[in-house]
């Protein structure tokens, strides 16, 4: 026996893993024997707790919970665990308590939020008439009073404050708040001016407001929503955020979104929430071009009308949101895509507020359902931008061109189309040759957005790049220099090839991104600027020789992942795209060498593929890359906003991250900086070539790595369904094995893993697969369904009748190949020892049952061999007469012949069931001992 607690502990570990509660409970029980170490002692009462829960003996995890929290009064997972006791047992006041302290300690675990809930409605059931629950004491004026009070101890007030917080989540904590002046001294703590105050007050707003319309709506007519704006709009971005939050709330609310609850009488008002909408919507556009409005307060109106405006759904016809917003607030949009930070009469803007003031600009566009309402669009925008159009003031010409600008970065078409307004190309071209820099900078940058498409190109390659050129050669100001290289490097890659980039570099594409790269080093350059550095590099990198350098330049590819981290949609996009050209994960046409050679006797440029893009330079830059970080860059890339964030991106970062996963070596290193979590989203939404090469990633990652340590909690779960998407004819055939690897790997690790690979449908796929002539694939999908058998719902699909399920396994017992017959056999053994109907319908499947049985008894592999032998332990143990059948074969004569082997070490697992089938047989009388015979 074991002496080591920590031992024991991990045995006991195991043991609950694999639900065997009764052995984990002995387990910890004896380590709590043993030890003398009070940290280790509290996880073992807290771990042997959960075992009692598990075996419904609730008073004993009760009491276990509470000598763990005895030694430690923060243990969140005993307190949890006494709460489910208390629970149970009836005690739900107590078990509320301490509910309430696991969600002060973790406010935003939703677990806690729902169990709190859930006992604070059944606390309220069973409150006679009359009496008052204790929830509803006077012990929420009191938190008031100590946050109101200016001498209170601080460590008080920060507890009042998470308290008050807790119960604003909890329905009858916010009613009582409400309905006893509550919303009134909240609007106390935000007038405070206090910080932390504000913060407590704001979130406790959220939580009343959580899924109760009335209540939402009482509360913002309350608070005011100019008051709501104000907050919203300071320069304190906690803050700022907490109330964009709260606004957020309120609206899905309005909108009857999010988790509706109706309470009582709330069903027979009915409150018109347009006008409020239309108010708060109205607000939120003053925001924009109010010069009062903090930068991060212009984001936050800016994010809060391109998640609420536009519709969710395009089935849905009414987009009446989406034009009154084009009717009222198009002009103040387009104000802000029209500001030049560069000049002083600027508002306040952050980096991100124009790129999302362009991305709103799309959604609109995108939203409106007919050409009437398009054209109403484009002729707000045209007459706008005429308005600003003055030969004799360049700078309101200069905001002209910016806005065009602003919407070729939105709607594309519609740029396009502004662009071929009469004037509008020539001024831009012009201005490139003026003698201001501000001129020069605002000219620049609306040519590289107009040269997108290759049809604008056209246009700007024979009138702009050559003022491009100048304006590179000349200019001393850096913002301009490195716009202006990022506008022909633009220019000459829009054939799709690095050809043409080296007919505008003049073949020094390499010259060119050590410029880029420097630019990118240099912090003391606005990081605006250095963001263009990065898009020149996206387009440079096609050039095999450039992309080497930039891998061996660790602080560019730091300085790089650092910027990327700032979550703006350009540099997302153009990071990404500098990583694929770098890991040379994009789309390579085959060339049919019969045309090659044609086109070189026509004299035709035939692109051949560079020494430096062969696989051995690739694994290479692979490598460096995974040692400058760029797994931890790709996973922050992934979290940032979806309006930033556009499918275009994360099919990139999808394709970066299959690249990155090639080498087994490398998963565990990917798995560890945060990429399995990065890429389950990526898997799940975006372009469906995104979407396939992220399942692929993940699949690469699930076929050799611990799910337990690649995906943690609940996450695993989310998995299964990218790996079935794999599951498809449409897919390569590496794409289909290393799916199925991976769920193999799932599949043996929890039933509960195993019914949700049922529930994906992935069942009827596995089975095509273990058909498949290709051996691999066959091997694969049949270690998966030897796996999956354990999965009662899975045994009662091969028990059921009209289908050839049981059959396809007892054939490929008969295989050659013998990883298949392990697989098969191993399968064979579970049906049968689990499903006494198998046994009998196993003779009945085919004709060869009994000639494969035998085989697989006399096996040279002892593995095929042993689960051979179980087998027919299985088939002898379900049925005397089929018992009969076997001893009258051959198969007694292969019984016989093992089990009278001399033990030994290697094979004695292989003899003892032999020995089993005899004693067996002789049980049933149908053999007698060999002193008898």
């Amino acid at each position: 026996q074991m002496e080591d607690p920590i031992q024991l502990k991990e045995e006991g570990n195991k043991y609950f893993q694999a639900s065997d509660y009764e052995k984990a409970l002995q387990s910890y029980t004896q380590a709590i024997k043993l030890n003398k170490d009070k940290a280790l002692q509290a996880v073992l009462y807290r771990n042997r707790a959960a075992c009692f829960l598990k075996k419904e003996e609730y008073a004993k995890a009760a009491s276990d919970a509470s000598r763990a929290i005895d030694i430690n009064a923060s243990d969140i997972k005993a307190l949890y665990r006494r709460s489910q006791a208390l629970e149970k047992l009836g005690k739900l006041d107590q078990a509320f308590k301490d509910a309430q302290k696991c969600a002060t300690l973790e406010p935003r675990n939703k677990n806690f939020q729902e169990t709190l809930r859930r006992l604070g409605a059944n606390i309220q059931e069973k409150v006679k008439p009359g009496e008052q629950c204790w929830i509803h004491r006077p012990g929420v004026q009191k938190m008031f009073e100590i946050l109101l009070d200016e001498n209170s101890d601080k460590e008080k007030r920060e507890k009042a404050a998470n308290n008050l917080i807790v119960l604003g989540r909890e329905e009858a904590g916010a009613e009582r708040i409400f309905q006893n002046n509550g919303v009134n001294l909240l609007l106390q703590l935000i007038e405070t001016k206090n910080p932390e105050l504000i913060l407590a007050a704001v979130r406790t707003l959220s939580g009343m407001c959580t899924g109760h319309k009335a209540r939402a709506t009482a509360i913002l007519h309350y608070l005011g929503i100019d008051n709501i704006c104000m907050w919203m709009s300071v320069d304190n971005e906690e803050i700022s955020l907490a109330v964009c939050n709260l606004l957020q709330t309120i609206t899905d609310c309005l909108l009857g979104q999010g988790k509706e609850e109706h309470h009582g009488k709330e069903e027979a008002l009915v409150l018109d929430t347009k006008k409020d909408l239309r108010m708060i919507t109205m607000r939120l556009l003053d925001m924009l071009v109010s010069k009062k409005v903090s930068g991060q307060g212009r984001d936050r109106a800016l994010n809060l009308l391109n998640k609420n405006i536009p519709r969710k759904d395009l089935k849905d016809h009414d987009n009446s949101r989406s034009i009154f917003v084009i009717d009222n607030g198009l002009k103040k949009i387009l104000k802000v895509v029209g500001q030049i930070p560069e000049m002083p009469d600027c508002l306040p803007l952050t980096e991100n507020t124009q790129l999302t003031a362009s991305v709103l600009l799309n959604k609109l566009y995108d939203d409106l359902r007919c050409d009437p309402e398009r054209d109403n669009y484009r002729l707000i925008c045209e007459e706008y931008i005429k308005s600003k159009i003055d030969p004799q003031d360049m700078d309101k010409t200069l905001h002209a061109v910016q806005i065009v600008s602003g919407v070729l970065q939105g709607p594309f078409d519609l740029g396009n189309k502004l662009l071929g307004m009469k004037g509008v190309m020539e001024m831009m071209v012009a201005l490139c040759g003026s003698e201001r820099e501000i001129d020069q900078l605002v000219a620049v940058e609306a040519l590289i957005h107009a040269s997108t498409k290759l049809s604008r190109a056209t246009f700007i390659i024979t009138n702009g790049v050559t003022l491009l050129k100048e304006i590179y050669k000349k200019t001393k100001n850096e913002k301009i220099k490195i716009r202006a290289l990022v506008g022909l490097c633009k220019l000459g890659s829009a054939g799709g090839t690095d050809y043409g980039l080296r007919q505008f570099a003049e073949g020094s594409t390499e010259k060119l991104a050590k410029q880029c790269r420097k630019w990118l080093c240099n912090t003391s350059i606005d990081a605006r600027t250095r963001k263009w550095a990065v898009e020149g590099l996206s387009y440079l990198t096609l050039d095999a020789d450039v992309k080497d350098d930039f891998v061996e330049d660790e602080p560019a590819l730091k300085a790089m992942f650092d910027l990327a981290k700032a979550s703006d949609k350009t540099i997302l996009y153009s990071v990404a795209s500098a990583l694929v050209n770098c890991t040379n994960s994009y789309d390579t046409k085959e060339l049919v060498p019969e045309l090659v050679q044609l086109a070189k006797f026509s004299k035709q440029h035939v692109p051949e593929e560079h020494p430096k893009d062969k696989k051995d330079f690739v694994v290479k830059r692979v490598k460096r890359l995974l040692k400058a970080g760029v797994v931890s860059a790709l996973a922050c890339m992934v979290k940032a906003d979806s309006a930033i964030l556009t499918d275009q991106s994360k099919e990139l970062i999808a394709r970066v991250f299959l690249a990155l996963c090639e080498d087994p070596k490398d998963r565990g290193t990917i798995v560890a900086q945060g990429g399995g979590k990065a890429l389950i989203p990526l898997a799940v939404e975006g372009t469906d070539v995104g979407k396939i090469k992220a399942s692929h990633a993940l699949a690469k990652i699930a076929a050799i790595s611990n799910p337990d340590i690649a995906f943690p909690g609940e996450r695993v779960y989310e998995v299964v369904r990218p790996l079935v998407s794999l599951l498809n004819t449409e897919r390569d055939g590496l794409q289909n094995y290393e799916a199925l690897l991976g769920l193999t790997n799932f599949s043996g690790r929890s039933d509960k893993l195993r019914l949700k690979i049922v529930k994906e449908k992935a069942l009827p796929d596995i089975e095509n697969y273990m058909f498949e002539n290709h051996d691999q694939l066959r091997q694969a999908a049949t270690e998966c369904m030897c796996n999956l058998v354990v999965n009662k719902e899975v045994q009662e699909r091969f028990v059921a009748d009209g289908n050839d399920r049981l059959k396809l396994v007892v054939l490929l017992c008969g295989e050659d190949d013998e990883k298949v017959q392990v697989a098969a056999a191993g399968a064979l053994a579970m049906l049968t020892a689990a499903q006494k109907k198998l046994c009998s319908k196993m003779t009945q499947v085919t004709t060869q049952w009994l000639e494969i049985l035998q085989r697989l008894c006399l096996h040279d592999n002892m593995e095929v061999q042993h689960r051979g032998l179980v087998i027919a332990f299985n088939l002898i143990s379900s049925d005397k007469e089929l018992a009969k059948k076997l001893v009258e074969s051959e198969l007694l004569e292969i019984l016989t012949y093992v089990g009278k082997q001399e033990d030994h070490p290697k094979k004695q697992h292989i003899i003892n069931v032999a020995r089993d089938c005899l004693t067996k047989c002789m049980d049933y009388e149908l053999i007698k001992p060999l002193s008898q015979a």
